[in-house]
């Protein structure tokens, strides 16, 4: 076998019946040119009949059983492997990112609403900041002492004594702005009343006319949701009266 250790292998193969392929195609070229080799492929498959007879007959002999072992030993052994499967908190990590993504996406899109309720919010409160500044500056004109009052009438008339009065019945809201009035007697005012669509006059403010005959009533206590039908104005004394004292000086309808 010198010289030919290299098909030593594939001559047990053989003999088991296991050689396949271009080894077998090579090693069976081999053994035509090859008399030793022949010689040792008979010999393993004596050994194997020996063994296969071992159960039923004699005892073959010890040196062809090693022979046959040695060979069998040498057979690559194939062995299939499952792959292992993954246990269940191997994905934990995947889910969680899955799950903190869309926790994610989920608090940006309210974060977005949020701020756009915020933002309109903001708009409406400077809206309300804006007519509140106008409304404090209409009635800081109105009620300014040092205010200018100038009322226009035909050329060569006296000026005539004259009243505005400006009515929110829904939130009981008045403003009264008189001019050119006279001075009253002393300790004596003028009174304004509102005249409802049914009862009794209700008192609606205590005022003096300045030097220049201007006075204005702003926002005097009055009942909620009053109807009304005229406004008067009387002369009473300072602290003012419950009922109008005749005679009526000036009187005036709603428009």
């Amino acid at each position: 076998m010198s010289g030919h250790e290299q098909f030593a292998d594939d001559l047990a193969l053989l003999a088991l019946g296991t050689l396949e392929g271009d080894e077998r195609q090579v090693l069976e070229k081999h053994l035509q040119e090859c008399a030793a080799c022949r010689r040792e492929l008979e010999s393993l498959r004596g050994d194997m009949a020996l063994m296969a007879l071992s159960t039923a007959g004699p005892k073959p002999p010890a040196r062809s059983r090693e022979r046959l072992m040695a060979a069998m030993a040498k057979e690559p052994r194939r062995e299939t492997v499952s792959p292992p499967r993954r246990p269940w908190w191997v994905l934990a990590p995947s889910l969680l990112a899955v799950v903190f993504l869309l926790l994610v996406i989920l608090l940006m899109r309210r974060n977005s609403a949020l701020t756009q309720r915020i933002a309109a919010m903001d708009y409406d409160a400077a809206a309300q900041q804006v007519e509140l500044r106008r409304a404090h500056e209409i009635v800081s004109t109105l009620t300014a002492n040092d205010a200018m009052r100038v009322t226009l009438v035909a050329a060569k008339t006296p000026p005539q004594p004259q009243g505005k009065a400006i009515y929110v019945r829904d939130r009981s809201s008045l403003i009264f702005i008189a001019s050119n009035m006279p001075a009253p007697p002393p300790q004596k005012a003028y009174e304004l009343w509102l005249i409802p669509a049914s009862g009794a006059p209700i008192p609606a403010g205590v005022f003096k006319p300045d030097a220049h005959g201007s006075a204005a009533v702003v926002n005097p206590p009055l009942p909620a949701g009053v109807e009304l039908k005229a406004f008067a104005i009387t002369i009473e004394p300072e602290a003012g009266s419950t009922t109008p004292t005749m005679p009526i000086v000036m009187v005036g309808a709603g428009e």
